[in-house]
């Protein structure tokens, strides 16, 4: 466990750094939504680290190699997503209305935000590394669950992302608000699978019999992931963002459709 931890610590303090990086790019280009595309990339060879990184001179096991590839995967498709749709276009509206609200501040407190992802990241990473460590020999059930999940949640993940930029492709629908697809049954979809996506490392990490202990450190994973979504950095400043653009007809939506969990949707879309 030592190892590990120092092992947790070392990636900590090299999200450090690469958020740092990330605020100095930010501020270059004056474009806050580069931060989601830096922390995406560097999330992803954080996890890789965390499941390859050699801490004995044992070979990777094939568990370590399952849970690096799917973190890589993870990381590839979402940060190219958000880096197609940040490169050119306007800022974010969710670093746009920090800009606004910040003022002159906002430099300095976006510097200590992206700090604040730092350490997020390697909290999260944690989950990764019990994932990728447990002693567990060969593959069992829960891998083959933790898998299912993982395609899930990158399957749901990257639908919901194409239903979008389908809908804001087309010219007609300028100024409305996407209610097609996932985007009918939850007011966020992206968010709910990737959430999805942290649950995998749990049950990996646990195992089929629960008897490694540490692996049960791994839930906090989630739980934290759905607190930042839903309560922190997710949901609540696009909301905010969403009403003042398109005012009552999202404060209708938001009536209709469930704000994370897809469900069924109250009534008809408005026209």
């Amino acid at each position: 466990m030592s190892c590990m931890l120092l092992l947790i610590l070392f990636v900590g303090l090299g999200l450090s750094v690469w958020m740092a990086l990330t605020w100095a790019y930010q501020r270059a280009v004056r474009n806050g939504g580069w931060t989601d595309v830096f922390w995406s990339f560097g999330m992803g060879l954080a996890g890789a680290v965390c499941a390859l990184w050699p801490l004995d001179d044992a070979a990777p096991t094939w568990r370590q190699w399952i849970v690096g590839g799917f973190v890589m995967l993870w990381a590839v498709r979402l940060g190219s997503h958000l880096r197609s749709r940040v490169a050119g276009a306007p800022e974010d509206a969710r670093y746009a209305e920090f800009r606004r609200a910040w003022g002159a501040d906002f430099q300095r407190r976006m510097f200590g935000f992206l700090q604040a992802q730092a350490l997020s990241g390697a909290l999260l990473a944690a989950s990764i590394l019990l994932a990728a460590r447990n002693p567990h020999g060969g593959l069992a059930w829960s891998d083959l669950a933790g898998i299912v999940v993982l395609a899930v949640g990158i399957a749901g993940e990257s639908l919901a992302d194409r239903q979008l930029a389908r809908f804001k492709a087309d010219p007609g629908n300028r100024g409305k608000i996407c209610q097609v697809g996932l985007w009918g049954w939850s007011r966020h979809p992206n968010y709910f699978f990737e959430w999805v996506i942290w649950l995998a490392w749990p049950l990996i990490a646990i195992g089929p019999s629960g008897a490694w202990l540490p692996g049960w450190l791994a839930l906090l994973g989630p739980a934290f992931m759905a607190f930042l979504l839903i309560r922190v950095s997710g949901v609540p400043p696009l909301e905010a963002a969403m009403i003042k653009s398109r005012g009552q007809a999202y404060l209708d939506y938001q009536k209709r459709v469930s704000s994370f969990f897809p469900l069924p949707p109250k009534g008809k879309v408005a026209s």
